[in-house]
């Protein structure tokens, strides 16, 4: 008989997730995520980022499973069923999710690695346009690009921060990565690229004491930087389950189609 895996509760700090994850407790014993084999993830998708990237640092990553007590919930399933948790559970779908790795070079020349999930992303830090230039396996391909900031988005995170700032959704599985400008001012017609994911993309800031520019990988920061690496980091693969019929995937193929 296979012995049911063991489970830890991540609920988020909301009082919805956390009156449901009371009642969970009283029907299913969980674990330390020390321990566990999979993760249920109670909140929002802003608390599943928090939660995988405690993983990451933790260097514990186990497979994932959402319960939307948030708001849109791309990243959850519904929270309610007619079924058990583990059957639930062991009915569902995994996806696989490759972060990004960002290695940020500061202005005293020390580098930071933070990993992104959804996006990594360079921002002016004053009222001074940033001044970028941007290459692609080595090569310039922008000498100067004039903006407010710019992003690198995996699919993932293609319908986030990636969507409202006009670039493209991706659907899982494209293998590709989307570089997209914030509020470009020159060269004015340039609106992006999409990127194959085993390419590199390197950031090099132009006047950083005139044009300071800060880095954020998902809900990380770094201020006053130098330049920033970005690819992906397939050594550090996530898992998320998902009820069949409602995966992420098919999610954001759909959002290609909402106006």
């Amino acid at each position: 008989m296979t012995k049911p895996p063991r489970l830890a509760l991540m609920p988020s700090d909301t009082e919805r997730a956390q009156d449901a994850a009371q009642q969970l407790r009283e029907l299913a014993d969980f674990v330390p995520l020390e321990q566990a084999d999979i993760a249920v993830v109670m909140g929002g998708d802003g608390h599943m980022l928090h939660a995988l990237h405690q993983m990451l640092d933790m260097n514990r990553v186990i497979p994932a499973y959402g319960l939307n007590y948030g708001t849109v919930g791309f990243m959850m399933n519904r929270p309610k069923s007619s079924r058990p948790l583990l059957e639930r559970i062991a009915r569902a779908r995994q996806l696989a999710v490759n972060p990004l790795e960002m290695i940020a070079t500061t202005g005293s020349g020390a580098q930071e690695s933070f990993c992104a999930i959804n996006e990594v992303s360079l921002l002016r830090e004053t009222r001074q346009t940033a001044k970028l230039e941007v290459s692609v396996n080595g090569k310039v391909r922008l000498p100067e690009l004039f903006c407010d900031g710019i992003l690198v988005s995996t699919p993932a995170g293609s319908t986030a921060y990636n969507l409202s700032a006009n670039g493209p959704i991706l659907p899982l599985g494209s293998n590709m990565l989307a570089l997209t400008p914030i509020s470009p001012f020159r060269p004015r017609r340039w609106r992006g690229a999409i990127i194959p994911d085993h390419y590199e993309i390197d950031f090099r800031v132009i006047e950083p004491l005139k044009r300071p520019v800060a880095t954020v990988a998902d809900q990380k920061e770094l201020r006053d930087i130098l330049a920033v690496k970005v690819k992906i980091a397939r050594e550090r693969q996530l898992t998320l389950l998902f009820d069949p019929g409602k995966t992420l995937e098919e999610r954001i193929f759909a959002e290609q189609f909402q106006f």
